[in-house]
């Protein structure tokens, strides 16, 4: 069961699409969150989270205090899901800090194309089955539209070869939960 960890919706179950996501677990959310929390980067936040499935990353931020999610996936499915998910968030939050979360079907590639950015916080779980070089199409599209200190994290199989970061983004570190790789990356 996926659920939200922590925050003013902490316990809520999550609804996770029939086919087609891999949920993040909740030990590797916790310890993102973790780390981000540290830093003091969640709160009031502007968070983009790609490749959202569920929504679990992008709410997760949502309920921690977050001030606008915007959850992208090219899934249909995934998308009435993560807006169902959105709107259960949204009614436990507290009346003076409801976030604004919208949920958009669109390729991210697409998406990214047209979107103006500024985000603070940008998560990026794709499939496993998206290359390396996919994915740096990805980031070369998403890097000139976060602000200055985003923070842009980015999960991937650990058995996968590390991609070649592009010009414009920094690795900061890499962390392995079991089969799973984190690396943060910040704009140069």
């Amino acid at each position: 069961m996926t659920r939200i960890i922590a925050g003013y919706a902490g316990s809520l179950a999550l609804t996770v699409p029939k086919t087609g996501t891999r949920p993040t677990s909740d030990r590797v959310r916790e310890a993102i969150f973790s780390a981000l929390e540290a830093r003091d980067l969640v709160h009031r936040a502007r968070v983009l989270d790609l490749y959202a499935g569920s929504g679990a990353l992008g709410l997760e931020a949502a309920s921690r205090g977050a001030a606008e999610v915007t959850l992208v996936d090219s899934s249909r499915d995934a998308a009435v899901t993560s807006r169902r998910n959105a709107e259960r968030v949204s009614r436990a939050a507290p009346a003076t800090a409801v976030p604004v979360i919208r949920s958009v079907v669109q390729p991210v590639r697409a998406f990214l194309a047209g979107a103006a950015g500024g985000w603070h916080l940008v998560f990026l779980d794709p499939p496993y089955e998206l290359t390396g070089a996919e994915l740096v199409d990805d980031l070369l599209l998403l890097a000139p539209r976060v602000a200055p200190d985003a923070v842009i994290v980015v999960e991937r199989s650990a058995r996968d070869t590390e991609p070649a970061w592009p010009a414009g983004l920094d690795l900061d570190r890499r962390t392995a939960y079991g089969d799973t790789a984190v690396f943060w990356l910040s704009p140069a």
